[in-house]
């Protein structure tokens, strides 16, 4: 699997911006995705994941009720929604897949990673 992020961008607080993670390889639709972001000096650090099926998903605490994963499987591509941007929230933020399996928080556990695309939130 191949990942292609983008959408990152220079933003104000309060602001909202859509990532987008487009995929390719015919196993996609089977995998777990994540959304993760480093900012310098700081370890990468999970923000969402969603199962294959979408069903299910997962946030970290400081992005939960603004942030929203979701997927759309026939077009490859995960999406991250993020509304009321804030300062902390900027940094490089990767997508991730791992094949089947649980949502997990560790970057160690997910095998493809797309480029990165930068979001840097003004105050």
């Amino acid at each position: 699997v191949q990942l292609q992020a983008s959408g990152g961008g220079l933003v104000q607080a309060g602001g909202s911006l859509r990532l987008s993670c487009a995929a390719s390889g015919r196993t996609f639709n089977v995998v777990t995705a994540g959304w993760f972001r480093q900012a310098p000096g700081k370890e990468r650090e999970f923000v969402a994941g969603i199962s294959w099926r979408g069903d299910s998903t997962r946030y970290t605490d400081s992005v939960n009720g603004r942030f929203t994963i979701s997927r759309d499987n026939a077009k490859n591509t995960v999406y991250l929604q993020m509304n009321s941007l804030k300062p902390e929230d900027t940094a490089v933020y990767y997508c991730a897949a791992r094949p089947y399996g649980t949502i997990v928080t560790a970057p160690g556990s997910y095998d493809y990673w797309g480029q990165g695309t930068q979001v840097t939130v003004s105050s």
